[in-house]
């Protein structure tokens, strides 16, 4: 096991490199620049001005003399400054992080809360009503986008009924650390918990679904019945236990899925993570803060890989990955 996180740490590192250099570029390309971004709003700069603090701020170097910079700082966890938000990106990330990592969080414990159940009744009754039932509501988390069911689910539960604040993370007036201040937490949460969970809940019952209906005709299953092991035994212990592989060897996708997937959610909420902000950063043209933000996402994916390797391994001990 040690052994081949070690080889996958050492792999990372060339394909972090060129995870780097492809968001550089892409950066890069994009109209505009810092300075541009620093004085859209004022109207009185002259291009003498501007061209003067791109030349201090060295961007008129060469390309890659700009990239080794960028990297070398990045390296040390400086990704430079916000010239929107006028605060270093490292502190304006680490204002937005705790609230996605919750909001991931939670939206993956609530949707296998769903899904495996589902998936589990699904396939031991295949065809029947309720099978069919799942399989409709399936259909629907798979189809609709994640826009619109925000949309509905805030137009419905926040605007009508007036059951759930409309956007934020917590009531700012409430002391931190009090038990009002967890419930308006939770109530803030529920809306884009519920969103997420309800839209992503397809994948996972689909597998176990699919994997429990092929395992309950392989040999192994056949020979426990015939040895007359009650057939809730045949399910707990012979069946379920082979059918959870696929989802403990997704876990790592979806944890950092989530991470990197919350976009909309956040946006269409008002939630303050690093999705909305992402958001925000692009439509500003804050290059630094979408740089950082796509790297970690592209980290996390990585490493999201290594993660369902080593857990898979963890379910299953027949498989070995060093």
């Amino acid at each position: 096991m040690l052994t081949f996180i070690l080889r996958r740490t050492l792999i990372m590192i060339p394909q972090l490199l060129l995870l780097s250099l492809i968001i550089f570029m892409l950066a890069k390309a994009m109209p505009g620049d810092a300075v541009t971004t620093s004085f859209m709003s004022n109207p009185n700069v002259t291009a003498e001005q501007m061209e003067k603090a791109r030349e201090k701020l060295g961007l008129n170097d060469p390309w890659y003399v700009q990239y080794g910079k960028w990297v070398g700082k990045a390296v040390q966890g400086d990704f430079g400054m916000s010239y929107v938000h006028k605060q270093p990106v490292t502190k304006l990330l680490a204002g937005r992080v705790s609230n996605t990592l919750l909001l991931s969080f939670f939206i993956l414990l609530v949707s296998y809360i769903i899904a495996i159940p589902l998936g589990i009744i699904a396939g031991r009754w295949t065809d029947s009503w309720a099978d069919k039932m799942i399989v409709t509501y399936n259909y629907f988390s798979f189809a609709t986008p994640t826009f619109v069911f925000a949309l509905l689910m805030l137009f419905g539960f926040s605007f009508i009924l007036g059951w759930f604040p409309i956007g934020g993370s917590v009531d700012i007036r409430i002391e931190v650390g009090t038990w009002d201040y967890i419930v308006s937490k939770a109530r803030h949460l529920f809306l884009p918990v519920m969103t997420g969970a309800i839209l992503s809940t397809y994948a996972t019952i689909q597998y176990l679904r699919n994997d429990i209906i092929d395992t309950k005709l392989k040999d192994f299953v056949k020979t426990a019945r015939a040895k007359g092991v009650p057939e809730g035994k045949v399910y707990t212990r012979h069946i379920l236990r082979n059918s959870m592989l696929p989802i403990a060897a997704f876990l790592g996708y979806e944890i950092t899925g989530l991470i990197a997937g919350s976009v909309f959610i956040e946006w269409i909420f008002s939630y303050p993570g690093l999705g909305k902000l992402f958001i925000e950063s692009l439509g500003g043209r804050d290059f630094t803060v979408v740089t950082a933000l796509v790297m970690i996402s592209g980290t996390a994916a990585i490493v999201g890989t290594m993660l369902s390797d080593i857990i898979l391994s963890i379910v299953d001990p027949r498989i070995r990955i060093d």
